[in-house]
């Protein structure tokens, strides 16, 4: 196992829930991509076997992986420069601090799905918010949109992760790097992959 792994499959549900945001990268005829908010299913064990999002059908990449439905997936969480300035070793190189995932996957388009996918999406990133928006609030706008969209699953057949967090640095030197860091989502990040 590498040193840079996710302790288990709960971080990378995690990073997707924290930052939801992933390109969706397709091959075939020419390389397409698009950014798009997916929402993660995940197993008894917590491991990711699904990726739910929804597409514009004006998008061409509809077309390209309705014809090859297989993709790449890629998240990205916290991420940063860490600089030498940061510790008192005076070789120390600096480096990039970083949580990504990649996922090959098939996808699979379920227009029939389209209500349930937005609100699995609009329940995530409104949360608890105490003025939290719904679809109702878009009054008659809402059934014109639904035509315009597509949902779709993207079924995981592939997994791989890298969480290079500051895992091989010495206690002292993770230490002033936390300290001195102004990216606390880059230092809460680091301090989660160390435990």
């Amino acid at each position: 196992m590498s040193l840079f792994a996710p302790r288990g499959p709960a971080d990378i549900a995690a990073l997707i829930g924290e930052h939801p945001l992933a390109w969706v990268v397709s091959g075939l005829p020419g390389f397409l991509a698009t950014p798009l908010p997916l929402i993660a299913e995940v197993s008894e064990d917590g491991s990711v076997v699904a990726l739910v999002g929804h597409f514009s059908l004006r998008n061409p990449q509809v077309a390209a992986l309705r014809a090859a439905p297989h993709a790449l997936i890629l998240f990205q969480g916290a991420q940063g420069y860490i600089s030498p300035g940061l510790v008192t070793q005076p070789q120390w190189a600096p480096t990039w601090n970083y949580a990504v995932v990649r996922f090959q996957v098939e996808i699979v388009f379920a227009p029939e799905d389209n209500t349930e996918a937005l609100d699995r999406l609009i329940a995530h990133v409104e949360q608890d918010s105490p003025s939290r928006w719904t679809t109702a609030q878009m009054c008659e706008r809402y059934e014109p949109m639904l035509q315009q969209i597509v949902a779709f699953r993207a079924s995981v057949l592939a997994c791989d992760a890298t969480f290079k967090l500051g895992q091989d640095e010495r206690p002292e030197t993770f230490a002033q790097i936390l300290g001195g860091h102004s990216d606390a989502a880059l230092v809460e990040a680091m301090e989660r992959a160390r435990v």
